[in-house]
């Protein structure tokens, strides 16, 4: 109740814009839809609100991508009705079908242009299902309601774009900076080894997988849009190589002895202190320190091998900060890497397609069954439910929330609709008396903790007056429609709590049996883009195995430890690869060698019985790189592979035991 009266009583400036705009551009569409005499002039009201969003380029995206989608769902309902217009089960099973598709594809993507799914999945049910009863009209149904759309799309991104324009590319810069700032954060808390690791290594990867997923809107807004996402790109794999190399320089630690970890001590608290001061003119002096320091004789190789890590963590770091400078700039270097990877889950998708086909052909056999005029109503309202948050992970949360503002809805649209609206007459007095509920709507869209509910009470308060040049006025059809409204959500939330990952131990052995199979990958993959591929998707998997993690059983906790574990022989992966690419030729034969039998390793799994052919491949390996004359980098992959050759005899180990339940 607290941030429902703080958003609608004491809103915050940009929210009062937002809203301001978002109503004004769809009031502009409900204009000019009324003056062009189109046939349902809300659709292009609803379309405003539905792609409103707080910043432009976002709206130009969304915008594009609802276009989009409703395009290629214009086409499949001309399709649809032109096959099943006679067979009434069989254009519903096949529309619950598409629902399925759509909802599977639109979890599978994991981007921007997911909504281009979502859309076309409910919109066949926007234009086939009034048509199912007069089928000859589907064609004039497709094209009126696509005009409508596009027009409420044209016009809340024109007016966004116009009045107070804030632009995604100027809030990359500002969410780098916090993103490089926990990144440098969780970097000084890896390499002390500090109780609070976990959570810094969890906020690190939570804030970049956060700022990219701004990085698509910004490209819509310009060259320099597209020169900071681009710049982004670089941050991304700056600040997770950096954290790489602090969490080996840990491991690296753990394996001296107390007298040799003493003698550093000096060494990594100057480190840390930098770090924490974050004095960026004093990475690259103490870089140099260390490179030198790492050449003194009296050093065992391990307390070389720690310090020439410090060294390249520094030049990492620094190597970051210039990365943070060009995306606060504009200015995008020459060898921007691929973007974040994601974790891509089939199964999980087929879930969430199940939902959106459980709930839809439920209700149509409820249709079939009762008879119900009012029910196609009711489909239509639990398609688009379905469409738009059966692929989210608390999509039963949110469905519950659209219902709370469906409840909101209906008492102020009888009010306004079915009171005041008779009383007046124009298009100014139908503006005031619709603007006034759907400003304060506006300003909740702006609050993301009731932004669900007030998308609701928008939606359906525009659903249930249903503006038009002739309207009509009718209590019974008013009550019917809120009646199908309750039934078609209904019917959509019991499907999101019927149908849902409820296993978390499950959840986590898939997890781990995709990460083992990008490791066996990560072998071959190009080096260039190795960082932003493994480190995105481990960063998504971390990220949910630590959202399960409460909910595990104490015997079945170490999942989230495998992953770390993963984790950490990726990076040493990524770390020796890079090492022996930077050292130059020679080293070829042997460490393709070793890379094909880690890949038929990883690939076969635990206990294949090559581990043998693994270790001897390690060996000649190790000799390779020993036989060679001593130089910086050969010594970093010679400390790299042997942290990589104990870390999957420990990832074997953890693997091994459950090896087959996966």
């Amino acid at each position: 109740m607290r941030d429902t009266l703080l958003a609608l009583f004491a809103p915050r400036t940009q929210a009062v814009q937002f809203a301001i705009k978002t109503v004004l551009g769809g009031l502009l569409a409900l204009w000019l839809a009324m003056r062009l005499g189109l046939e349902e002039p809300s659709w292009s009201l609803m379309t405003a609100f539905i792609v409103a969003q707080p910043l432009s380029g976002m709206v130009v995206q969304k915008g594009l991508a609802r276009l989009v989608g409703t395009l290629i769902g214009t086409s499949v309902s001309v399709v649809f009705i032109a096959l099943f217009a006679q067979t009434p089960w069989l254009f519903l099973g096949a529309l619950g079908l598409w629902l399925a598709l759509c909802t599977a594809a639109a979890t599978m993507l994991r981007s921007a242009w997911s909504y281009s799914f979502l859309l076309s999945g409910y919109t066949v049910a926007i234009i086939a299902l009034p048509a199912i009863s007069v089928p000859l009209t589907v064609f004039d149904q497709a094209v009126a309601r696509s005009t409508e759309i596009c027009l409420g799309i044209i016009c809340a991104t024109l007016v966004s774009a116009i009045l107070w324009p804030q632009r995604v590319e100027h809030q990359l810069a500002q969410q780098a900076q916090v993103a490089w700032q926990s990144g440098i954060n969780a970097a000084r808390l890896a390499l002390n080894g500090e109780a609070h690791a976990r959570r810094g290594l969890l906020e690190v990867l939570g804030r970049l997988v956060a700022v990219d997923s701004q990085r698509e809107h910004a490209w819509f807004e310009g060259n320099r849009g597209r020169q900071r996402a681009a710049a982004l790109r670089v941050l991304s794999r700056d600040l997770l190589g950096v954290l790489r190399l602090a969490r080996g320089v840990a491991r690296q630690w753990r394996q001296l002895s107390s007298e040799q970890a003493d003698a550093l001590q000096t060494w990594r608290s100057q480190v840390s202190e930098v770090l924490q001061q974050t004095q960026v003119e004093q990475f690259q002096v103490l870089a140099e320190k260390l490179s030198k320091e790492a050449l003194e004789p009296h050093w065992s190789a391990e307390q070389q091998f720690c310090l020439e890590r410090l060294a390249l963590l520094m030049h990492r770091v620094q190597t970051a900060s210039e990365s943070l400078h060009a995306v606060e700039v504009g200015v995008a270097p020459d060898d921007a890497p691929e973007p974040l990877s994601w974790h891509r889950d089939w199964q999980t998708s087929a879930v969430y397609g199940a939902r959106s086909a459980l709930a839809f052909l439920s209700l149509s056999a409820f249709w079939i069954a009762t008879a119900w005029t009012a029910a196609s109503g009711a489909l239509l309202l639990c398609a688009v439910v379905c469409s738009l948050f059966a692929s989210r992970d608390n999509a039963a949360q949110i469905g519950m929330m659209f219902l709370r503002g469906i409840l909101l809805a209906i008492p102020v649209a009888f009010v306004a609709g079915e009171l005041l609206l008779p009383q007046v007459t124009g298009f100014p007095m139908l503006c005031i008396v619709m603007g006034a509920p759907l400003f304060f709507g506006a300003l909740g869209m702006a609050n993301p903790k009731i932004g669900a509910t007030a998308t609701s009470f928008c939606l359906h308060f525009i659903v249930l007056i249903s503006p038009q040049n002739s309207m009509a006025y009718d209590v019974d059809y008013f009550l019917n429609s809120a009646l199908a409204m309750l039934i078609g959500v209904g019917f959509a939330v019991l499907a999101f709590n019927l149908v849902t990952l409820r296993n978390p131990v499950w959840h986590g052995q898939r997890l781990l049996k995709a990460i083992r199979a990008d490791l066996a990958r990560l072998t071959n993959r190009r080096l260039v883009d190795a960082e932003n591929w493994f480190g995105g998707r481990m960063a998504d998997r971390l990220l949910q195995l630590a959202r399960h993690y409460p909910a595990l059983p104490d015997a079945t906790r170490s999942r989230w430890d495998d992953g770390v574990a993963s984790l950490d022989l990726g990076d040493e992966l990524i770390h020796l690869r890079g090492c022996l690419a930077a050292a130059g030729s020679g080293l070829e034969a042997v460490e393709s060698d070793f890379m094909a039998c880690l890949e038929e390793f990883l690939l076969d799994g635990p206990n294949n019985g090559r581990e043998d052919a693994l270790e001897q491949a390690g060996e000649r390996l190790l000799a390779a790189i020993r036989s060679q004359p001593s130089r910086i980098e050969l010594r970093l992959a010679q400390a790299a592979l042997l942290q990589l050759r104990g870390g999957w005899r420990h990832w074997r180990a953890i693997q091994g035991e459950a090896y087959g339940v996966a």
